[in-house]
């Protein structure tokens, strides 16, 4: 019997490859002809594999395993593999644990313990459910299912600008409701300070190199004065439509300058 053993391009001849190969040839049954390279060039053979892989992923949702099968796969070489629960998971544990960190935050968040938890609602059905609600209470439609329900947009993450040390200082939280404005005071970093630049970011890590930047501009206008001398309002102003100001002064010259985001996300939550 002639078959074909695809192995993945990432496996090393010393250590992976070779060993493969030669158990293929004591085991009299196998004829490894080809690498999982080749067939990563193949966009056709890679799209059909990624639909067995989704549909196997599906599969191991009410079964503890199952089979990735296709026919001609490449070059007229037919796969099979089968697959299990648990090596989903062993090969998806990281990403799993991330997740659970986001449920956790979650949780905290609404000051919730994970037992009071009825059921877990996916991010497409939810945002279609918030969709409907919002329509319902624009139209005036007086449904007893949702009469009593407020929906309320919130921001996802935390906004804010960079600070000393490539810091990110929060000047309005995640989760908070809008419309919102919320100002805070900074001083000047260094001596005869004439200019800052005010880089406005989103994301909840304490450095901003972890963090997406939204955008930026610079305030001038600063007097000749010692480092810290100087104070600096900032003011972030979200509207009802989620549009993002933010706006910077110069307490004692009163110089302004100001910019409009209105390319940031907002996430709806209903109560």
């Amino acid at each position: 019997m002639t078959a074909g053993l695809l192995l993945p391009g990432y496996f090393r001849i010393d250590k992976q490859r070779r060993p493969t190969k030669d158990a293929a040839n004591i085991a009299g049954t196998l004829n490894v002809m080809r690498k999982m390279m080749d067939v990563s060039k193949n966009a056709r053979a890679m799209g059909r594999l990624k639909v067995a892989c989704e549909k196997a992923k599906r599969d191991l949702s009410s079964t503890t395993q199952t089979w990735i099968e296709i026919d001609s796969f490449y070059e007229g070489i037919d796969f099979s593999m089968k697959f299990s629960r648990a090596k989903f998971e062993e090969l998806n544990n990281g990403f799993f644990t991330k997740c659970i960190e986001h449920v956790k935050n979650c949780l905290k968040d609404g000051k919730m313990h994970k037992n009071n938890v009825d059921d877990v609602v996916l991010v497409d059905e939810a945002v279609a459910y918030g969709a409907a609600v919002l329509a319902a209470n624009l139209s005036g439609t007086c449904n007893k299912n949702v009469k009593d329900l407020i929906l309320i947009d919130v921001t996802p993450l935390s906004l804010g600008i960079e600070v000393k040390h490539g810091n990110m200082s929060v000047v309005i939280a995640r989760n908070t409701r809008i419309p919102t404005i919320k100002e805070d005071d900074y001083v000047t970093v260094y001596d005869n300070q004439t200019s800052a630049s005010i880089n406005v970011y989103q994301s909840e890590s304490n450095k901003i190199k972890n963090n997406k930047l939204l955008d930026r501009f610079v305030l001038d206008g600063f007097p000749p004065v010692p480092a810290g001398k100087e104070k600096i309002k900032v003011c972030f102003k979200i509207d009802a439509n989620g549009i993002l100001n933010v706006s910077a002064k110069v307490k004692s010259t009163g110089n302004k300058a100001s910019i409009t985001i209105a390319g940031w996300k907002l996430a709806p939550g209903s109560h």
